[in-house]
């Protein structure tokens, strides 16, 4: 109860800034000022949730998370391997680091038709545009929070003879885990927009294929149903990293507590 007072005190104001906004979409479309094709009613889209939820959460929403979770695990994967290699040898920077920040620098739009060409219509053309997008966030963040530990601190395990994998594990990586779950939370998003460009420019399933299909039918209602969802997963998942960065730091901080308290009762 006094984390929900917690959470409904913090986010007080975007409640009730959501709330007006809405009513006031509400009556501008009830009213006629603006036409239900370009904006519709908030209930307009509730109803066309309610109406179409077999196709929209059965068939479409499962689409776009298998296509989602398996670019987005492999963004994870590869970019905290790239991180960590780039970490251990300059000369893996050198090479790829700006080929991670080239990457970044091409319009997705662009490199989708190629993806297409290679993939074909299948799932991995849509795998590939999420991993495209959302592994940069994931190779910066881990990379930075490894080169963020304190010389002091290199210096003091050297001292009592740690090898160098030693001080990777016990320090590099504790150190890393903010910068790791900033990307991370950042990545996670961005793999949900990637799987739906993906859907967008070639598909037959998935939220981004629905809304391009209601949007060619000038069916508004149904575009903002898919987008209504896709924020909601959004929303969902990034909680959820943010949940268990909450978990794992405060876990590491507590442990780094009882260490130096039992040191200091020494």
């Amino acid at each position: 109860m006094k984390q929900f007072k917690a959470w409904l005190q913090t986010y007080s104001l975007f409640l009730i800034f959501t709330l007006v906004i809405l009513l006031l979409f509400e009556w501008l479309v009830r009213s006629e000022q603006v036409p239900s094709f370009i904006i519709p009613a908030p209930t307009m889209v509730v109803m066309a949730i309610i109406d179409n939820w077999q196709p929209l959460l059965l068939e479409h929403t499962p689409a776009t998370m298998l296509e989602f979770l398996i670019g987005f695990v492999i963004a994870v994967l590869g970019g905290v391997f790239l991180a960590a290699g780039m970490f251990f040898s300059k000369t893996v920077e050198k090479m790829l680091y700006p080929a991670v920040l080239i990457s970044q620098m091409i319009p997705i739009i662009a490199l989708s038709p190629i993806f297409v060409l290679w993939f074909g219509y299948t799932i991995w053309s849509k795998v590939a545009v999420t991993v495209l997008i959302s592994f940069f966030p994931i190779v910066v963040g881990v990379y930075d929070g490894l080169k963020s530990a304190d010389r002091d601190f290199i210096e003091l395990f050297r001292s009592i003879g740690a090898s160098r994998w030693k001080i990777f594990l016990k320090l590099h990586v504790p150190m890393a885990l903010p910068s790791f779950f900033s990307g991370l939370k950042l990545a996670i998003v961005y793999a949900l927009v990637g799987a739906t460009i993906g859907e967008w420019l070639g598909a037959s399933e998935g939220l981004g294929y629905y809304s391009r299909r209601m949007s060619g039918n000038l069916d508004a209602e149904g575009v903002f149903a898919s987008i209504v969802i896709l924020t909601i997963l959004g929303i969902l998942l990034f909680s959820l990293i943010s949940f268990l960065e909450k978990r794992i730091l405060n876990w590491k901080d507590s442990d780094e507590k009882i260490n130096t308290e039992g040191n200091n009762s020494k």
